[in-house]
């Protein structure tokens, strides 16, 4: 009877314990295992839901906010969206290019032997830094950030990356960045006729007459037209190595790169944007063209010298393909016409 009586006294402290934590009532003094159990779970219960609680208010005034800025300020809000969506592009940048540089170092890989959609990430990732740079350096003093933000609202296209951009802002860039390469264009066409006499071999001569005079009727060239000249730009007058100042300077204004700078900076820049290109091809020949999606189609074609705005995604994909027909047989000698090729397959695209 004894033992009967505690057991069921101790049932009875523990049920009261569990029941009124945290309340000072007269039971026999038992404390068990499952008592302390219940005391840490019912506060861990109360700290969670606090916490679910704080954050739910953090979401409801953030959701009224951006209603707010909605309804009452269109213009604010597309701008708020547009950097909050930005800073998260941006920061998943930042941890995939970690995580692929940290790839890189731990199993020795190059850049050439990344997958193509890791390499397009590095490569732009690299081209967003560069142009970021000079912005932090300007926000470094104290009180610089006013000047900061007010030289991101005069110079977007200059100051800002292409995430921070509105969708607006992304058409008109692009279009205002085309415009600009297609100045270039002619000059660049004339400058490879004025090469001409400054061929020895006449079999190379009489091809690339015959292919500069097709592009300026207006006719859309063949691969095989354009290989039958790759032995022009290996060497003298239109390779990377050979070629003169004043050609590159039009390259590299059509490839959106400063042309002021001296020459060999110039021919180092114009082959490191000529290699980016030849290993993306490799890679995207590797990978296939028909697994990239419309989207990332039409970038492939801006970041080759086409503009997609007018194109179908049919017609995309066709250019796309032809171009890869072409940059596949190329050797590292050879990708001046890489560079050359950006003009020669895109100038009278589609028209046949």
């Amino acid at each position: 009877m004894a033992l009967c009586k505690r057991g069921v006294q101790c049932c009875v402290t523990t049920i009261i314990r569990c029941s009124y934590p945290f309340q000072g009532i007269a039971t026999v003094s038992t404390y068990t295992p499952i008592l302390a159990y219940s005391r840490l779970s019912v506060l861990s219960c109360r700290h969670y839901s606090l916490s679910q609680g704080r954050l739910g208010i953090f979401q409801r005034a953030s959701e009224k906010y951006e209603k707010f800025l909605e309804h009452r300020f269109p213009r604010l809000y597309i701008l708020y969206t547009t950097f909050v969506k930005g800073f998260r592009l941006m920061v998943h940048d930042v941890r995939e290019t970690k995580r692929i540089r940290m790839k890189m170092l731990t199993q020795d890989v190059s850049l050439k032997e990344l997958p193509y959609r890791e390499m397009e990430t590095i490569i732009l990732f690299r081209k967003d830094m560069i142009k970021a740079i000079p912005l932090v350096i300007i926000s470094i003093p104290p009180f610089a950030i006013i000047l900061v933000f007010t030289l991101m609202c005069l110079f977007p296209r200059q100051l800002l990356i292409r995430h921070l951009w509105t969708p607006q802002q992304q058409q008109d860039f692009q279009r205002l960045y085309h415009e600009q390469r297609c100045r270039h264009r002619e000059n660049i066409l004339k400058g490879v006729a004025w090469s001409i006499p400054h061929i020895k071999e006449w079999t190379l001569r009489s091809h690339l007459l015959t292919l500069i005079s097709k592009v300026q009727s207006g006719s859309h060239p063949s691969v095989k037209d354009i290989s039958a000249v790759r032995g022009v730009f290996s060497g003298q007058p239109l390779g990377l190595t050979g070629m003169d100042s004043v050609h590159m300077r039009l390259l590299c204004s059509h490839l959106l790169l400063n042309p002021w700078l001296p020459g060999f900076l110039l021919r180092r820049r114009l082959r490191a944007k000529a290699l980016d290109l030849l290993y993306l091809d490799q890679a995207l020949a590797t990978l296939g063209q028909g697994q990239l999606t419309d989207a990332e189609i039409r970038e492939a074609c801006y970041l080759r010298g086409l503009n997609p705005s007018s194109l179908t995604t049919s017609q995309c994909r066709e250019w796309i393909l032809q171009w890869l027909q072409l940059s596949t047989q190329l050797t590292e000698s050879e990708t001046s016409l890489l560079l050359h090729n950006m003009v020669l397959l895109s100038v009278n695209y589609p028209s046949s």
